[in-house]
């Protein structure tokens, strides 16, 4: 881990990475691709140790409220996050200065901050979005070896049910092979509906390999899966988009069981109910990118 001040924290769109990298050590990683110029390891984590003094600054300057989102290339309860509190301070200042939030996560530790979070939804909305993406507890461990599994991340689900936060399941990677079964996709999304999730993310049904992130999942493959690296090659030479097998039919699934427990399946009306600022006291609706 290593600090360093940075000199913005929000982007045009209202989001914020206060960490770059991650520990979690999930096998299909995109944020580990080449593209995103990392220059340093992946688990040497970097850290915006100056994000609350520079999210505070920004706040005051928008003329509008709106949804401020975090957790989109690195997730913001990372290991380091128990003892930095960087995104709980984040939180605090969201709270108190009466914006929105959309906050993504694979860890439980987002509990911590219940208070902030249910405080938030009160006067404002916070989205939970928690990633979903094997119903087997024991292939879990292999693929998202760092971070608590599926079982666990489904009880934070249900207790931001039982406060009242709304929450949608990013259920992707599905990896080729591996996961993209019928057994594993119902599993989750029965699971989802107890949990009274609001929406489903897929992207489609299937698995993104870019430079840097390829050689690490192929290396990832060759020791828990022995074989299927070659699978992959043959099947999908050097694609960057990796469809299942079954796509099409793993994707009708998807929306007929959505449909019957009044979860959102479709991409666009999720993104534009995260980017929906509600002021429940004073009935108005924002868009993000009212700033």
């Amino acid at each position: 881990m290593h600090e360093i001040t940075a000199k913005g924290i929000l982007s045009t769109q209202n989001g914020m990475n206060i960490y770059r990298g991650c520990t979690h050590g999930c096998i299909y990683c995109d944020a580990r691709s080449t593209c995103y110029q990392m220059e340093h390891a992946f688990e040497d984590i970097e850290v915006k140790i100056n994000a609350p003094e520079l999210l505070e600054q920004a706040l005051r300057k928008k003329r509008k409220k709106c949804m401020i989102g975090t957790g989109a290339m690195s997730d913001p309860y990372l290991h380091a996050e128990k003892e930095l509190q960087l995104t709980r301070r984040c939180l605090e200042l969201i709270d108190r200065y009466g914006f929105g939030l959309c906050i993504q996560t694979k860890s439980d530790r987002i509990l911590r901050d219940l208070d902030l979070l249910t405080a938030i939804n009160r006067k404002t909305k916070c989205v939970v979005q928690m990633t979903l993406t094997t119903y087997d507890e024991n292939l879990c461990r292999i693929l998202e070896p760092n971070v608590c599994t599926t079982a666990r991340r489904l009880e934070v689900l249900n207790i931001f049910k039982e406060e009242g936060i709304p929450t949608i399941v990013w259920m992707t990677p599905i990896l080729p092979f591996i996961n993209d079964t019928e057994e594993n996709i119902m599993g989750i999304l029965q699971e989802c509906r107890k949990a009274g999730v609001y929406g489903i993310l897929t992207f489609g049904i299937g698995l993104t390999l870019r430079d840097g992130d390829r050689q690490y999942f192929y290396e990832k493959l060759d020791l828990h899966f022995p074989g299927m690296k070659e699978r992959y090659i043959k099947q999908y030479g050097n694609a960057y988009e990796l469809p299942v097998p079954n796509h099409a039919g793993l994707m009708e699934l998807v929306r007929q069981e959505c449909e019957k427990a009044g979860m959102e399946w479709r991409t666009d009306k999720l993104f534009a109910y995260m980017r929906q600022f509600e002021d429940k006291q004073n009935g108005e609706q924002i868009t993000l990118f009212d700033f």
